[in-house]
């Protein structure tokens, strides 16, 4: 852990992400940098916490139930790993964003949920972009039908659309990946009857945030043109466990 300069990862990650703006013709505030932080102890997220980080994201509900006790109260975390039904009840309304809704049993799960504690969560729909095995999230053509089942239930809002890119040693192969989510949002959003939904964003759109982009990808996704990224690996180093890279 001594060797790993958070703050100057963060630099070159920030870089990074202002030139791909810039190329991209965006305003750097379109874009919402999730600092991973899954598996990391307390004192490296402090380190990006004085570095200005505000937005953390966990894969695990018992981890990031300890975190959220454990840091300060003006973080922002999300809910990005796969969310199983028996512990939506710890997070519930908690978190600021759960980006993981695959199915749903799970909205509906997290609807009943904040309908009990009369309070209200934000999420993403999970698309399996590569159709991969491997992969949690509902097959691109069947979002649609999906935010449809969603979009009335109580309490939970549809904010926008997420996915976990292929592993790739170039990312440029998966930018036509990306370019499909954002035809998915637009393809969506240009269906008014999605304008019940629109309460919680102050956006003509309602499908407003699109989620993908990691280490390895998340400059191809900012030129892309996503609005939040969850690199890890690019600001904390290697993960403590082998099961891949965020």
């Amino acid at each position: 852990m001594d060797n790993i300069n958070v703050k100057e990862n963060l630099e070159t990650v920030e870089n990074n992400i202002a030139e791909a703006c810039k190329r991209a013709g965006r305003d750097r505030s379109e874009v919402t940098l999730i600092a991973v932080s899954k598996t990391k102890p307390n004192e490296l997220i402090m380190d990006a916490y004085n570095a200005g980080i505000r937005d953390f994201g966990e894969n695990r509900v018992q981890e990031l139930t300890r975190k959220m006790e454990e840091l300060p109260g003006d973080i922002r975390w999300h809910m990005i790993g796969h969310l199983q039904k028996n512990k939506v009840k710890y997070i519930a309304g908690r978190v600021t964003l759960i980006h993981s809704v695959d199915s749903y049993e799970l909205a509906l799960e997290i609807s009943r949920q904040c309908v009990k504690k009369d309070l209200k969560q934000d999420i993403l729909v999970e698309i399996n972009i590569g159709d991969e095995d491997s992969k949690f999230g509902v097959p691109y053509e069947k979002v649609t039908e999906l935010v449809d089942r969603i979009i009335g239930l109580p309490n939970i809002s549809v904010r926008g659309l997420m996915c976990v890119a292929p592993n790739v040693d170039n990312s440029e192969k998966n930018r036509n990946l990306f370019k499909k989510m954002i035809k998915k949002a637009v393809d969506i959003n240009s269906n008014k009857m999605y304008d019940v939904n629109r309460d919680r964003s102050q956006s003509d759109k309602v499908l407003s945030i699109l989620s993908f982009g990691m280490t390895n990808d998340y400059v191809v996704a900012v030129e892309e043109g996503a609005t939040m990224v969850r690199v890890g690996t690019g600001i904390f180093g290697e993960r403590d466990y082998l099961t891949g890279r965020i």
